[in-house]
């Protein structure tokens, strides 16, 4: 019986902590001059203690553009055996043809000799000689797209 109690009074006292912190989160965003929101949020954050600090992960990116880069590098971009290809986000290359598989998905063929196909289902017209860039994009995927363009597809490399 005196657990219970003891359990009841812990949830009663947590549930309150919260509605407070929530209570004086309105209250200093109800502040319309600035510098005392400021220092009220600041005020308020100098109450709650974190377990660890949040730190911003820096996040660094290069494109084939902003920086020359090796034949090698470039022909182990997107090529999922090989891990030197990390060095680089963005490449750009020359369509040297363009075919359909039966399910009307494009496989590009780049002057370079790499082979890209289509993963999605979306039309995107492409042209001989075109340039265009393939980007690293979410979770190991690639999408190809046209500086003069605001669309991409995604797709992978076959070759």
């Amino acid at each position: 019986m005196r657990k219970l109690w003891i359990t009841a009074a812990a949830m009663l006292i947590s549930a309150n902590a919260t509605a407070g912190i929530t209570q004086e989160l309105s209250a200093c965003a109800s502040i319309t001059d600035e510098l005392n929101r400021l220092t009220c949020f600041d005020a308020l954050a100098q109450t709650v203690k974190t377990q660890a600090p949040i730190t911003p992960a820096v996040v660094a990116t290069a494109t084939v553009a902003a920086k020359p880069v090796s034949a090698n590098v470039e022909e182990e971009f997107g090529n999922l055996r090989k891990a030197k290809a990390d060095a680089i986000d963005k490449i750009y290359l020359e369509i040297a043809s363009i075919t359909k598989d039966p399910y009307g998905a494009l496989k590009i063929t780049f002057t370079n000799g790499q082979i890209w196909k289509q993963t999605d289902g979306r039309r995107y017209k492409l042209k001989v000689d075109q340039t265009v860039f393939i980007e690293k994009a979410a979770l190991g995927s690639f999408v190809l797209g046209s500086d003069d363009r605001n669309t991409t597809i995604r797709v992978k490399r076959l070759k």
